[in-house]
């Protein structure tokens, strides 16, 4: 038996919660994974998880080995990781995920540069606006915008994505231009709003002053992307990062709206599981991040 193969499949059984995904994640047959587990059972003589047809529980000895052998393996680990080629040519497979917009437009376009310094590590990128459960997915981190509310997560914060009030030029013509910001809670404008927020209120600050609006609107959406395209089609006001309004805005098709009053920005954070080591392949990848980051989102 390769009894370290044999508790990394129990890890991950434990931490998927089903054979089928911790073989997924593993990228071997679910009969392998199965072996596996039944004979570490029968070297151990003892029963670690409970098999139903629905799903796989711990019993009480498998979630004491589970905690040692995540221990071992981190050690392991820390041990291959600690090698001096290990430091300089990092290699495996890397699971991310991020955001459309941030992946599309801001981590996709330098992949090669990433990809140049460490050519041994192949990297999976899942596109989501979504939670991730990293442990159960097998993720080793996500980019994520805005605050994190899972306190169980560490994050790191990497950058500061600057947001912006546009409208295009069609959109002022019919309307108007905003001198005030409580000009937006008037007829005739409309200010597209991020249903799934819970409210449409946002406030702009220029100086000591900030205006709280609460502005009309026909339309929402629930993905920043949309809010975009719902701005380049002229049905309103809208409200987005920096980033990707800039080549909108350079090319005309988008027009600040109230340049002198500051929308703020929002975190961008990099997260990735607690109580496990980072390994070269996932250090080097936040190392690289938060320079790509640091150039693309600092204020012009």
């Amino acid at each position: 038996m390769d009894k370290l193969g044999a508790m990394r499949a129990f890890v991950r059984v434990v931490e998927a919660g089903t054979f089928t995904k911790a073989a997924d994640s593993l990228g071997v047959p679910k009969a392998q994974v199965t072996r596996s587990v039944q004979s570490l059972e029968q070297e151990l003589k003892t029963l670690l998880l409970n098999r139903t047809t629905r799903r796989v529980t711990v019993t009480a000895d498998g979630a004491a080995y589970y905690d040692r052998t995540v221990r071992v393996l981190d050690e392991i680990e820390e041990i291959e990781s600690s090698l001096s080629h290990a430091k300089m040519s990092p290699r495996g497979k890397l699971r991310i995920d991020v955001a459309a917009p941030i992946a599309n437009l801001i981590l996709i376009p330098a992949m090669e540069d990433f990809c140049a310094r460490y050519p041994d590590i192949q990297i999976d990128i899942g596109i989501s606006d979504k939670p991730v459960d990293l442990i159960g997915e097998n993720v080793d981190c996500v980019l994520r915008a805005g605050a994190v509310t899972d306190p169980s997560l560490v994050a790191r914060r990497i950058a500061e994505m600057q947001r912006v009030v546009c409208a295009s030029p069609a959109y002022l013509k019919r309307c108007g231009v905003p001198l005030h910001p409580s000009d937006l809670d008037n007829d005739p404008h409309r200010v597209i709003n991020f249903f799934s927020w819970g409210g449409e209120g946002f406030v702009l600050r220029r100086g000591d002053e900030q205006y709280e609006v609460n502005a009309k609107s026909t339309i929402g959406v629930n993905d920043s992307s949309a809010m975009l395209a719902a701005g380049l089609a002229g049905l309103g006001i809208v409200r987005t990062a920096m980033f990707m309004a800039e080549p909108y805005l350079k090319a005309g098709t988008l027009q600040l709206v109230l340049p002198e009053w500051s929308r703020g920005g929002f975190p961008l954070y990099v997260v990735y599981p607690p109580n496990r080591h980072v390994s070269a392949k996932v250090r080097v990848f936040i190392d690289w991040a938060v320079d790509l980051f640091a150039r693309t989102l600092e204020p012009r």
